[in-house]
């Protein structure tokens, strides 16, 4: 077969989904192979064994042995074949800048160039505000339990519900986000393919949240669970969401990786207090001691959000902004260090003293009351001054 795709076969997702199924191809190769060109040019490279000098560093000593592979299996490869197989297993595929792609990933930090979704039915994106909430598969029942009435009252209260569809805290917060009757569809975000449920024990959680919400990831179709695929997966629910929430976490879960992406990303992160002789409590119960946001129901995150409870059960969710008169402890402490200047946060966490966690649920709260904006990377105060300073 020719190593040259066909002149009229220049379809951006059809050659990304081929780039992304090559063997040992990962996103962070991707995005170096793509680096100043476009997915048609990066396909006839490959085709010809050529390789762009950045990804050539990236790949080292295995160079030669993972351009070969590429190359035989490039030219053995016809794209819109492979776009075609995606689309007949029920799956779209989106890219970055293109109809579809999530808003909240497209200035990212690390955002995906592919993502292949299943499930949506055309959920626009955006429209709500969204949560994530996470923690460790080997959960306790009272972590599980927690989870499940954290996703079954965000999802209530129109809130969307995104997690990993891992065993455990994950799986129990989109149960309970399936509960709501008619509550705000769940997204999954997945280190698979979309067609390799892992674990396989989540078969019809899997089947449910795609039905009623969506499931995304960057992996294309075959691929099965490898050790780097949920710290990239991570970012992505990240991303995702306004606010994280984590109900359990081991001293060295996973989760807390979920957490770094968050705080890299400026999200208020809040941890679900535990018992203090539970291993499955030890990363909460240390993010609280760090200066996370406790999250002692779905009033908690709902502050996070913004968002105000309803006031009784004959009343209908009230969505909208919260009435606050001022900044709470640690965002008063931000403010006041902030001045009138523009500051970079890490100049902002020597000033303050406070620990990260603490310091970027502050600034999310004085972003939402408007009264802090960012710029190129600096935190500059608004207003002429506020009305509970003066007297």
């Amino acid at each position: 077969m020719s190593a040259e795709p066909p002149t009229d076969c220049d379809d951006v997702s059809a050659h990304l989904v081929a780039l992304v199924g090559l063997p040992e191809m990962g996103p962070a190769r991707l995005r170096a192979l793509l680096n100043g060109r476009g997915p048609v040019e990066a396909w006839r490279g490959v085709c010809r064994g050529w390789v762009p000098p950045g990804l050539a560093s990236m790949l080292g000593r295995r160079r030669e042995s993972v351009v070969d592979g590429w190359r035989e299996a490039a030219r053995s490869t016809r794209v819109e074949d492979r776009l075609a197989a995606v689309v007949e297993a029920g799956q779209a595929v989106v890219h970055h800048g293109g109809p579809g792609y999530p808003p909240a990933l497209l200035d990212d930090l690390d955002p995906p160039v592919v993502l292949f979704t299943a499930g949506g039915g055309g959920l626009p994106w955006g429209v709500r505000p969204s949560v994530a909430v996470v923690g460790t598969r080997r959960c306790t029942a009272y972590g599980r339990g927690v989870a499940l009435e954290l996703g079954r009252d965000l999802a209530a209260e129109g809130v969307e519900v995104v997690s990993g569809l891992a065993a455990g805290i994950d799986a129990a917060a989109h149960l309970g986000a399936l509960e709501a009757v008619d509550g705000a569809p769940p997204t999954a975000v997945v280190g698979t393919g979309l067609d390799v449920v892992y674990p396989a024990s989540n078969r019809r959680l899997w089947r449910r949240v795609a039905e009623r919400g969506r499931i995304l990831g960057e992996m294309p179709p075959g691929s099965g669970p490898t050790r780097w695929c949920f710290p990239a997966r991570n970012r992505i629910v990240a991303g995702l969401a306004d606010v994280l929430v984590v109900v359990e976490s081991h001293a060295e879960g996973g989760s807390l990786h979920t957490v770094s992406a968050a705080l890299e990303r400026d999200r208020p992160v809040l941890a679900v207090p535990g018992p203090i002789r539970s291993p499955a409590s030890m990363g909460c119960n240390r993010l609280l001691a760090d200066g996370a946001v406790p999250a002692c129901g779905v009033a908690d995150v709902l502050d996070a959000l913004s968002l105000v409870v309803p006031a009784g059960p004959g009343d209908g969710p009230e969505v909208g902004p919260t009435p606050k008169h001022g900044p709470s402890g640690d965002a008063r402490t931000v403010l006041d260090a902030l001045g009138w200047d523009p500051l970079g946060i890490d100049a902002l966490a020597a000033r303050t003293g406070l620990p990260p966690v603490a310091l970027v649920a502050a600034v999310a709260e004085l972003k939402a009351l408007g009264l802090v904006e960012e710029t190129r990377g600096h935190l500059e105060r608004r207003g002429e001054g506020e009305p509970w300073d003066r007297r």
